[in-house]
């Protein structure tokens, strides 16, 4: 269980992080797991919980990921990508 936006959450078995999605897939997000920070920043750029995004490159050897949220094309690191729970559509 974990938190998302102030309610308790559990994964479901199509849950996975950002990073973990190939190239071309599409999903949703569910959990923003980070400081207030963190998650500003990412709000900032379309980054929220509920967004679909789609995965448009991931770069070799744990470099950024780059999606697309709302037809905006947008580059996170790595270890950003690891701290956003998705819902990958089927």
């Amino acid at each position: 269980m974990c938190l998302a936006q102030g309610k308790k959450v559990s994964h479901a078995m199509n849950e996975k992080t950002l990073s973990q999605l190939k190239q071309g897939d599409t999903a949703t997000i569910m959990v923003l797991h980070g400081g207030g920070g963190f998650q500003r920043r990412l709000r900032s750029v379309g980054l929220q919980v509920g967004k679909i995004v789609r995965v448009v490159a991931k770069h070799h050897f744990a470099g950024p990921v780059v999606v697309e949220v709302e037809r905006r094309q947008i580059t996170i690191g790595r270890g950003m990508a690891h701290k956003i729970v998705v819902e990958q559509e089927p």
